[in-house]
C-alpha cells in the first residue's frame, strides 16, 4: 500500500472501541495524556495495536487519510500527530521539509526480525540515521472481471484500451497513475526529465477519455467492479481479495511490464509528545500477530518476516503474494522517490483539469 496505499482501503472508518477515542477523516478529539497517530484508512483497527492498548487503556487518539500527498500537507499545515504512516516514495520529502526525527532501533523489539530488504530501502537511512519502520508492502497491479475482459490481458496497456471506454478505473496518486504512464511512454519513471515530463502528460491525455474512476477511494472501485460498471482497475492486493471472498470472477494480474511494489512505514513526527508511548506503538504494530493480522485483514505483506512465514503458502497464494518475497520485491518495479517530483505533480493535475 495502500484510502492503503491509500493503501485508501476498502472500510469505511470503524468506531473505536470504548478503550480509545473515536476516528475522525479530518481530525480526532484528543486527551492531553493521548498518543496521536495519522494514518492511512483502514489502519486504525484496535487488532493492529491491541498490545499498546492493553498496556494504555486510556488509547491512542487516530486521524486518518487517504493519500501521502493529503497526509503530507495537512501537517505541513500545522497538524502535529506523534506518529504518521507515509510511504517509501515519499520519505524524503517528510525528511528534508524536517517533519520526522531519526528512529532509535534499540527501542523497538523485532527490528531485526523485519524483511532486511525493506530496512535497506534507500531513503529509510539517511546521514546514517534511521527515518521510517517499514510495515507494510504489496504490489499494484490490474484486477480485472475474467467474464467481462476480453482473453488473459497481461500488459498495463489495458487501461489505454478503447474496447473498454468508460470502464476502466485507474489510482489518483502519481506513485500510480503517472509511474504506470511513464512505463508505457518509455520512460524511466524514477528518472524523469523535464522532456520526459511531456511524453508522460500525453499519455495520461489519451488515457483520460477512457476512464470512469480516477480516485484513491477503493470501495468505490470494488462496488464498481462488482457490479460490472467498471471491468478493469488498477488496484493494491486488498481489492482482488476483498473481490475474490465475494465469489466475483476477478484476477490480479502480472503484467509483462512488472507490477509495482509499495512499502509504506511509521515514522515519528518532531516534537513528538511521549517517546516512550511512541516506542510501545512501535512494538505494537510490529509483533508478530499484527503482521498476521495485516496479511488476513487486507492481504497486504508485513514487514515482520516471522509473521509473514507463519501464514502458510496456501493462503499467501490465494492473497496474490510472493512465497519468497525478498526474490519477489527485488522482481518487481519497487516505488520510489521520482525526480523532478513537484514538476511532476503539477503536470499531473494539469492532465487531469484537461489541460
Amino acid at each position: 500500500m495502500i484510502d492503503f496505499r491509500g493503501v485508501a482501503l476498502a472500510l469505511s472508518v470503524l468506531a473505536l472501541p470504548m478503550l480509545t477515542l473515536p476516528v475522525l477523516a479530518g481530525g480526532s478529539a484528543r486527551a492531553d495524556s493521548q498518543l496521536s497517530v495519522y494514518t492511512w484508512t483502514g489502519y486504525e483497527l484496535p487488532k493492529f495495536h491491541a498490545q499498546y492498548d492493553k498496556a494504555h487503556p486510556e488509547g491512542a487518539a487516530i486521524t486518518v487519510f487517504g493519500g501521502d500527498d493529503e497526509a503530507f500537507a495537512k501537517i505541513k499545515s500545522g497538524f502535529h500527530p506523534d506518529i504518521s504512516h507515509p510511504c517509501i516514495d515519499k520519505l524524503p520529502q517528510w525528511r528534508e521539509a524536517g517533519l520526522i526525527q531519526p528512529i532509535d532501533t534499540s527501542r523497538i523489539h523485532n527490528w531485526e526480525h523485519l524483511f532486511p530488504l525493506l530496512r535497506g530501502l534507500p531513503g529509510i537511512v539517511a546521514d546514517g540515521k534511521v527515518w521510517m519502520m517499514p510495515w507494510d508492502w504489496a504490489n499494484t497491479s490490474i484486477t480485472y472481471r475474467t467474464d467481462l475482459v476480453q482473453g488473459h490481458p497481461d500488459s498495463w496497456s489495458l487501461l489505454w484500451d478503447p474496447r473498454y471506454d468508460q470502464r476502466l478505473a485507474v489510482i489518483d496518486e502519481t506513485k500510480d497513475a503517472w509511474l504506470i504512464a511513464a512505463i508505457m511512454a518509455g520512460v524511466d519513471p524514477f528518472k524523469e526529465s523535464l522532456a520526459d515530463i511531456d511524453k508522460v502528460s500525453a499519455m495520461l491525455r489519451k488515457q483520460l477519455p477512457l476512464i470512469r474512476l480516477y480516485t484513491t477511494d477503493m470501495t468505490s472501485v470494488e462496488q464498481s467492479l462488482a457490479s460490472g460498471e467498471v471491468v478493469a482497475a488498477m488496484t493494491w492486493n486488498a481489492t482482488y481479495v476483498n473481490l475474490k471472498k465475494q465469489g466475483i470472477p476477478v484476477a490480479f494480474m502480472q503484467p509483462r511490464e512488472k507490477m509495482l511494489t509499495w512499502a509504506c512505514g511509521l515514522v515519528i513526527l518532531k516534537g513528538a509528545s511521549n517517546l516512550d508511548k511512541v516506542y510501545d506503538f512501535l512494538n505494537a504494530m510490529s509483533s508478530d500477530e499484527t503482521g498476521v493480522a495485516l496479511m488476513r485483514t487486507y492481504g497486504y505483506g508485513t514487514a515482520n518476516k516471522a509473521a509473514f512465514d507463519s501464514v502458510p503458502s496456501a493462503d499467501r497464494a490465494a492473497m496474490a503474494l510472493p512465497q519468497d518475497p525478498e526474490h519477489a520485491l527485488r522482481d518487481t518495479l519497487f516505488v520510489m522517490p521520482m525526480q523532478n517530483r513537484d514538476a511532476i505533480a503539477a503536470a499531473f493535475q494539469t492532465v487531469k483539469a484537461g489541460g
